[in-house]
């Protein structure tokens, strides 16, 4: 008989979400204890985890968990996916801080922390400056996500010798996502045109930390061989860089419905993407009056009509286009590795429709 009690990859996200809900319980009683100014701080980081994202990494962590057949293994499935759920808070920690670093004024359609908490500043006619106040309290937050997610991961119940297996991935992926966001703020420092080094940031900010890692971490609980483990980060490694790419398209013409930031951010901010670079140098052999042009602006105008100028200026370089066929080529390619593994085939099903799912075009 079906354990109803195991999730499916479907179902995760919810599964997921009652994970955190019950850590988050279980730390109320010694946040309050500290002091009041703490608890309501930490509310900001309870409602970030709770009511928005979906729970990515935690399924992908889940899913390589079950295509390394970890329900047949020793592990207690519901310690696995305490562990899985644990990812939540590195994510909430490089969103908080990734929005500091870029002046971000909405996630996910709402105030970002560092501006919520200068609100409240204000409105309760706090001594000092609230924009300062408002950023100090979103990095201490974001540094209680980090050791939260250590937490939940070493009293998630699994075994001495599955948190051994783990300690690879999990210490990777920490890393890569630190140095990944420490590489992205440096080439916008110095205003970078490396496509190569465009897809470091790709490869170690987003991709090794939403689904390459993950699914290691959940393989390397289960025991995975070797082989599978290398096949899960092939697939993880191109499906998450495709993944940024995308994400890199709707950051200069996505709609802000979709994105939940305004149109045109990464343009605003200055970020150093592929597209970026693929439209500087298709610019320079086409047009090079609009390259000067885009080169002037990007990072330095947050002009709605110079940030529209910007995005027409990409998009008549036909740099989108060379895009989208990386986005296919890289989706390819990973779910090659994906059926090369020879995983269950209903977890192989899952992870092809979530791949097509986070590289379609939305716009």
């Amino acid at each position: 008989m079906k354990d109803n009690s195991i999730p499916s990859l479907e179902q995760f996200p919810d599964t997921a979400r009652e994970k955190l809900l019950e850590f988050l319980d279980q730390r109320r009683p010694e946040v309050a204890e500290i002091g009041g100014p703490v608890v309501s701080a930490t509310s900001y980081l309870e409602n970030f985890v709770l009511d928005g994202g979906k729970r990515i990494r935690p399924t992908y962590a889940w899913a390589g968990f079950l295509g390394a057949r970890g329900l047949d293994g020793e592990e207690d499935p519901q310690a696995m996916a305490t562990a899985a759920s644990s990812l939540e808070f590195i994510q909430a920690c490089a969103l908080i801080h990734d929005d500091i670093i870029d002046s971000s004024d909405t996630r996910r359609g709402n105030p970002t922390v560092h501006r919520a908490v200068a609100a409240q500043h204000r409105a309760q006619n706090f001594h000092g400056d609230a924009d300062f106040f408002g950023q100090s309290v979103a990095i201490l937050v974001g540094d209680l996500a980090l050791a939260w997610a250590e937490d939940m991961l070493q009293g998630s119940g699994l075994s001495s010798a599955a948190l051994q297996r783990a300690r690879g991935p999990w210490a990777g992926m920490r890393t890569e996502v630190i140095g990944g966001q420490l590489l992205d703020i440096s080439l916008e420092a110095a205003g970078s045109e490396d496509p190569t080094l465009a897809n470091s940031v790709n490869r170690y900010k987003t991709a090794a930390y939403t689904i390459e890692r993950p699914l290691h971490l959940g393989a390397a609980v289960a025991g995975a061989d070797a082989a599978l483990i290398s096949a899960f980060r092939g697939y993880g490694r191109d499906i998450g860089i495709a993944f940024q790419l995308r994400d890199d398209q709707l950051g200069v013409f996505g709609d802000p419905a979709i994105t939940g930031k305004p149109a045109g951010d990464d343009l605003r901010e200055g970020k150093r993407t592929v597209l970026l670079s693929l439209a500087l140098q298709r610019a320079d052999e086409k047009d090079p009056a609009s390259a000067k042009v885009l080169r002037s602006l990007i990072g330095n105008t947050e002009d709605p009509a110079e940030i529209a100028q910007m995005a027409q200026i990409i998009a008549d370089s036909g740099a989108p286009q060379m895009l989208e066929e990386q986005i296919s080529a890289l989706t390819e390619s990973g779910l090659g590795h994906l059926r090369k593994a020879h995983v269950d085939p209903a977890v192989t099903e899952t992870l092809e429709a979530l791949a097509i799912k986070s590289t379609a075009r939305r716009m």
